[in-house]
């Protein structure tokens, strides 16, 4: 082909010179050229049938990788014959090489992309010419993620720290802490622990950076005078201090893949299994699961253009999940970029979860440059100005006065603890929030608060239904958070800025209690049959086509008088009944009153 075509990518036509830029001029191969195409006949020093005259080659010598790019008016099953006699030949000239081979039409804007490593060959699902370096990474070993691993040698990494004094609440702080460092080239062995600190510390402010929105001191003041310079850590044995970082470099960071789009938690892993060990009395930590993030951001419709604000962050487990998924679904490093810098949004007011979140994001590839250690209820221009149009909410269900603001705090009455278990959050923030732009707030609840219909939690049941419309509920599993807080929770899902009554749709309601997890000793909740990924697919499912299932899910009109929950409109199916069933209902029952007693 001409060196004159174009190629028209997303309608627009891209002339070759573009293409060259984008892949990377620095990698053009113009050393073969005959008619403006690299030659196979030169290249090789022989002559050679059929096709062998290659479009466009692009090739780094130090990572060994070739990019072949054949252009078409439009793209056929023939091109990809002729396309792989240039692979053929490629591999030919230079055995050792992993190739991408770019099928491109200058018609009808496709691209077809494979990925190729000696007999080993994947069509990927890209849509956008990219450069060289990110196809590059396409070939770069990664870490495998093992969720029951990781939890597996944690727990006997808890007794390596125990052993060795570190307090149980500074455990997985600490723990994050180390593999951040170790994963970007923390040297240790041989030296003396001051010097270690001294290079973990030298790693984290070297990530944070410059950037002017990156309230670095606080993150620094929080990661170093709190975890680093902790006298449990100051006095660690430098042989000591030399076995743990090694048993986490060879026993914890194999097993978790940061680089991949799963978006896990990794502290709350960490926390899972430390938290098991801590006094009865800092349990009351509910710590969302990284699968049920990952269904509620499902459930949210995150995309590369969403702006996700978490205004009660915790240790950062929505972030990493929205992270990830818009990142999932970039083309470009300029939007991957974006996602990161400028589209995610985190507030936290506790200091501990606040580094949690810090470090986390720093794990997952910074992103933490918008997340700021404060009150939501101190921060409503800043949650104005964040103009999110996706909310993941999981706050404090049992906040004292000190924790929230003035204006609420004349209608608390005689309770120790917040009396809507969670639900002035939530509204408080979507009335910072709202604004002319569609936004989706999904949160999750006590069940008191959904059922609650009367006092202060039917008020503001009242008050969100005025302003903001209530899309669905769903019934979480009842354990959700085990070995954390014992709480029975509902997930709400609300678009804001409509009164509920001007939506013609019926609210969802879900009977989602059964995830597949099962308690196990020193591990926590596992999804033993790997089933999980199904059933998440079926809630999914339902919830998007708003499909009435008996005994699973349904849809009905409902007010601030009314209960939120499925549970009070199944019908119930008596043929089900059995003795295991009742045990199971009665359980869920005296949990269910346990919450919503004055015992917490």
């Amino acid at each position: 082909m001409s060196a004159e075509n174009n190629l028209a990518v997303g309608g627009v036509g891209l002339p070759r010179y573009e293409i060259i830029r984008l892949i990377g001029s620095q990698y053009y191969d113009g050393g073969n050229i005959e008619g403006g195409e690299f030659s196979y006949c030169r290249a090789l020093g022989r002559t050679v049938d059929g096709h062998f005259k290659l479009d466009i080659r692009f090739y780094d010598p130090h990572r060994k990788v070739a990019v072949l790019v054949e252009t078409k008016q439009k793209i056929s099953k023939r091109d990809k014959k002729q396309l792989f006699a240039y692979v053929a030949l490629e591999q030919e000239y230079q055995p050792a090489n992993k190739i991408i081979a770019i099928l491109a039409g200058t018609k009808d804007s496709r691209i077809a992309v494979w990925k190729i490593s000696g007999d080993q060959e994947e069509e990927l699902d890209d849509v956008k010419i990219k450069s060289l370096e990110e196809y590059a990474t396409y070939f770069q070993e990664r870490n495998t993620n093992d969720r029951n691993a990781v939890l597996d040698n944690t727990a006997k990494l808890n007794k390596i720290l125990h052993d060795n004094g570190i307090d149980e609440k500074l455990r997985s702080q600490f723990v994050g802490t180390c593999m951040l460092a170790l994963k970007n080239g923390l040297v240790y062995k041989s030296l003396l622990t001051a010097q270690i600190i001294a290079g973990i510390k030298g790693i984290l402010e070297s990530m944070l950076g410059n950037e002017p929105n990156v309230d670095k001191a606080t993150k620094i003041a929080v990661l170093y005078s709190d975890i680093l310079q902790n006298s449990k850590v100051e006095n660690l044995k430098p042989k000591d201090f030399s076995h743990v970082l090694t048993f986490i470099k060879d026993n914890i960071v194999p097993y978790i893949d940061d680089t991949s789009y799963e978006g896990h938690d990794i502290l709350s892993y960490f926390f899972t299994t430390f938290n098991k060990y801590v006094g009865k009395g800092n349990k009351n930590q509910a710590y969302t699961p990284n699968h049920i993030a990952h269904f509620m951001c499902k459930v949210a419709g995150i995309s590369r253009n969403s702006r996700v604000l978490d205004p009660t962050c915790g240790s950062g487990t929505f972030l990493v999940q929205a992270m990830t998924q818009a990142l999932a679904k970039c083309e470009t490093d300029e939007e991957r970029k974006s996602v990161r810098r400028n589209q995610i949004f985190g507030i936290e007011v506790s200091r501990e979860a606040f580094g949690l979140s810090t470090t986390n994001m720093l794990i997952h590839g910074d992103g933490n440059s918008n997340i700021i250690k404060a009150s939501c209820f101190d921060k409503a221009e800043w949650i104005h100005a964040a103009k999110a149009n996706v909310i993941l909410m999981n706050p404090p269900y049992n906040a004292s006065k000190a924790e929230v603001d003035d204006a609420y705090k004349e209608e608390w009455g005689k309770a120790k603890t917040d009396p809507t278990k969670g639900l002035y959050f939530v509204y408080r923030v979507a009335e910072m929030a709202k604004s002319d732009r569609e936004i989706r707030l999904v949160a999750l609840l006590p069940m008191q608060c959904v059922v609650g219909t009367s006092g202060v939690i039917q008020n503001y049941k009242r008050a969100m239904l005025n302003n903001h419309t209530l899309d669905a509920v769903f019934s979480m599993p009842s354990e959700m958070f085990y070995p954390g807080a014992n709480a029975v929770v509902c997930c709400l899902v609300f678009k804001l800025g409509t009164p509920h009554n001007d939506s013609e749709k019926e609210t969802f309601f879900g009977y989602y209690r059964d995830d597949g997890f099962k308690k196990r000793k020193n591990i926590g909740r596992v999804d033993i049959k790997d089933s999980w990924k199904y059933i998440e697919q079926e809630w999914l499912s339902l919830y998007e086509h708003r499909e009435k299932k008996q005994g699973k899910s349904l849809t009905k009109k409902v007010t601030a008088d009314d209960e939120w929950c499925i549970e009070a409109y199944l019908d119930t199916d008596y043929s089900q009944l059995n003795e295991e069933s009742f045990e199971k209902v009665m359980r869920d029952y005296i949990a269910f009153q346990i919450q919503t007693s004055d015992l917490i």
